[in-house]
């Protein structure tokens, strides 16, 4: 399929609304992205790892604090908001730091992939090696927790034509690359099912606190209105918002403080669904998969 035969076109405003458990107006579902970059990661053809020379110490020393330093913080910050997560994991982490997975099945994590490493990309796989990248994966989470990824990120926001595809035939719920959408999209696959849930580009510390080098206050302000747009639209028409976190960049010592007070803004809200992203994409096939489209205008007229 080219990308045009993914999803029909489909104005927000011209679809029946949501009906969200406890009819709330809002899901929130939070995603701590749990990385690993490689210092001699392996070659690919269509892409260098990231730029700058090898071995990459920039790159993995903010991710190595995050697994050493501030995802604790994060677990401690959650578990006093009684936030349960969805982690959005390289399965190699697991490998390295086995009580990293310790400390999300005692929680009672979600799992989403976000590929093997984050120096390892899709970009130029062939069909069999992305076959096998997934598998990979999935075994990988499955040993460490016991339970199967609900979704997938690529690495490093990578995907190949087949990607929707092979995530569907491996029993994969949901595909979290198109940041298209602040409601579930139902996505054409050759066999099997497969939905997008909202992702952020925006909501996301590695762009705000990185790229756009925003303060952590601007942040936790951008998470606030974030939220408070959809929830003023959730009212009519209930809407799914992603807050999507690197803990090395937003729970240092300096900014934690602005992350609690986003979240706890939020969580102090009536009609908000604070769920895991598996937890969503259930209530999505479970009450509208195949249904809610039906007869709705799926064109700009």
């Amino acid at each position: 399929m080219t990308d045009l035969d993914r999803y029909a076109y489909s104005p927000i405003t011209r679809r029946p609304p949501l009906s969200l458990p406890g009819n709330a107006r809002i899901a929130v579902f939070v995603v701590p992205n749990v990385e690993y970059l490689e210092w001699l990661p392996p070659p690919n053809p269509q892409r260098a790892p990231y730029p700058g020379p090898l071995p990459n110490v920039a790159g993995f020393q903010p991710r190595d604090y995050g697994n050493r330093v501030a995802l604790w913080r994060l677990f401690e910050l959650f578990d006093d908001l009684g936030i349960r997560a969805t982690a959005s994991m390289n399965a190699a982490v697991f490998e390295h730091f086995p009580r990293i997975a310790e400390e999300m099945v005692r929680r009672d994590w979600d799992y989403q992939s976000h590929g093997l490493y984050n120096t390892r990309f899709a970009f130029g796989m062939d069909e069999p090696m992305e076959r096998e990248l997934i598998e990979t994966v999935i075994d990988i989470v499955r040993r460490a927790t016991g339970k199967t990824i609900s979704g997938w990120l690529g690495p490093a926001l990578t995907t190949t034509l087949r990607t929707p595809d092979l995530l569907a035939e491996a029993g994969v719920k949901y595909w979290a690359d198109l940041f298209h959408d602040d409601e579930p999209t139902e996505v054409r696959v050759a066999r099997g099912r497969l939905i997008s849930l909202p992702y952020s580009f925006e909501v996301n510390s590695g762009v705000a606190l990185g790229g756009q080098a925003q303060t952590a206050q601007a942040f936790g302000r951008l998470i606030m209105d974030q939220f408070d747009m959809l929830y003023e639209e959730g009212a009519t028409a209930p809407k799914v918002m992603a807050i999507c976190l690197h803990p090395f960049a937003v729970t240092a010592p300096s900014r934690i403080k602005y992350l609690r007070q986003a979240l706890e803004y939020i969580l102090g809200h009536s009609g908000v669904w604070q769920a895991t992203a598996g937890e969503i994409a259930d209530w999505y096939y479970a009450n509208h998969f195949g249904r809610r489209l039906a007869g709705a205008a799926t064109d700009a007229a």
